[in-house]
């Protein structure tokens, strides 16, 4: 579907034929998501960090990522360090005077990041300047970079160790199935602490 308006249809239609579509391609990810999930809980449970970030839509994404580990998902479970970089206002503004918008990421990763932390970048293009240059500066420490984009061949994805693209020309759709990708991560991450706890748990009876 074009990002046009199709005759014979109303807007309500296209909208939900476009989201519908993507969510019928995003099924080809969710191993891609499920490993993204038991990287995840060995950095966290080992007690390293998720940074994430993003612009406009993507960053309300981005807090929405985190605050889902900070807090809880969906059943309690223990806190984990989460921070979304898009929402550091007082950090954002002042580099942004100082070194230019394009720095605004990149800075805050080279405060927050470690070896081993993971980087989750959001962009519906792939190439918003700030948020390539937050994961070259990820790349650079040795952390671990995720990207959720649109369209494959961006710059964004080509700079991450992994991306989740999705294929629509409508950014509306792009950010609706980053939505749905991260409660999938979510879900995913979840379920392997519950299961990495029944392991050990069965492993403290045997011994």
């Amino acid at each position: 579907m074009s990002g046009r308006f199709e005759p014979g249809l109303t807007p309500a239609d296209q909208h939900l034929a476009a989201l519908g579509a993507a969510l019928s391609r995003l099924r080809r990810d969710t191993d891609r998501i499920t490993g993204w999930a038991g990287e995840l809980v060995d950095v966290l449970v080992g007690g390293g960090r998720l940074l994430s970030t993003g612009n406009g839509g993507s960053a309300s994404q981005a807090q929405h990522l985190t605050s889902e580990l900070v807090g809880r998902f969906r059943d309690d479970r223990p806190a984990f360090s989460a921070i979304a970089l898009c929402a550091e206002t007082s950090a954002l503004t002042a580099i942004g005077n100082d070194y230019g918008v394009e720095a605004i990421f990149e800075r805050q990763v080279q405060a927050h990041g470690r070896p081993g932390d993971v980087l989750i970048a959001i962009s519906t293009s792939g190439r918003s300047p700030n948020v390539v240059a937050a994961v070259d500066a990820a790349n650079s420490l040795g952390m671990t970079t995720w990207a959720l984009t649109g369209p494959p061949g961006n710059p964004l994805a080509d700079a991450c160790d992994d991306a989740l693209c999705v294929q629509s020309p409508l950014t509306a759709t792009i950010q609706e199935i980053h939505l749905v990708a991260i409660h999938l991560l979510c879900t995913a991450f979840d379920a392997q602490l519950q299961a990495d706890a029944i392991t050990a748990e069965l492993a403290g009876e045997v011994s």
